[in-house]
């Protein structure tokens, strides 16, 4: 029972073919399209894969998007299903005030974080990180409850929005640094150290909330770059989203 898993962020389509729809299927193939050559899929990548038995996706990119895509999907028979947040699910309580409105990414992650957390020992608080076009930092309690989190802007955002607000500041290729000493370095550092700040207060006050010290995951495309300059232990998890995808598929649909 082939299950096809998609990603679809704000910049990129990560999919994914697993041998079954559970945790720990075999992974039978993967890939990475930027969201402008969707329409690429049908006739590349997908069109040599064997056809799915079924397709469960996370998108935050939009509906536009997710035509695209489904138009892709065209070439099997297979119905295009997207997980938007619930009040809960597979053993993770959303605590948003409107729960529908939480970003389908942050919730699979989520999930597949405390999966994760379960399969290796005791449940304990967690703190969730996903660093991509845009950073978001999760806190859920040791029993499974979702009580908040963060949103900021990603090292690209922040670069944009100083390049464009402040005159001669440009984009830079610079090096995390403790003492930057030119612009370059100043601005990358800046940026990293910002999110390594806002990721540091979350675990600081899940520790206080829960009187427990937190496991922490981190996933996204740029999340290795974070890690040097955290204080705090990370896992880095680049399947995370895919993790939470096999879980809720195998709760709704089984193996």
């Amino acid at each position: 029972m082939t299950f096809l898993a998609i990603d679809v962020g704000n910049t990129r389509l990560k999919w994914a073919l697993y041998a079954a729809s559970a945790p720990g299927a075999a992974l039978l193939a993967q890939g990475v399209e930027f969201l402008e050559n969707i329409e690429k899929l049908g006739e590349g990548d997908w069109a040599g894969l064997p056809a799915p038995d079924r397709m469960l996706g996370c998108i935050v990119a939009g509906e536009a998007v997710k035509r695209r895509v489904q138009e892709q999907m065209e070439l099997w028979d297979v119905s295009a299903n997207w997980v938007v947040a619930s009040a809960a699910e597979a053993g993770v309580v959303n605590g948003y005030d409107f729960p529908t409105r939480l970003g389908p990414d942050r919730w699979v992650a989520m999930i597949g974080a405390r999966h994760r957390m379960l399969a290796a020992g005791p449940s304990r608080p967690m703190v969730v990180v996903m660093v991509g076009t845009a950073v978001t930092v999760e806190a859920i309690d040791a029993q499974g409850r979702f009580l908040g989190g963060l949103i900021l802007p990603g090292h690209g955002i922040m670069l944009r929005a100083l390049e464009s607000g402040t005159a001669g500041l440009h984009v830079p290729t610079g090096d995390v640094r403790a003492f930057p000493t030119n612009t370059s370095d100043a601005l990358t550092s800046g940026g990293t150290y910002a999110i390594a700040g806002a990721v540091e207060c979350m675990v600081r006050n899940v520790r206080q909330h829960c009187g427990a010290e937190p496991m922490c995951f981190m996933t996204g495309g740029a999340g290795w770059k974070m890690a040097p300059s955290l204080s705090v232990h990370f896992e880095l998890v680049e399947s995370l989203i895919f993790d939470g995808l096999l879980v809720i598929a195998q709760q709704r649909y089984g193996q």
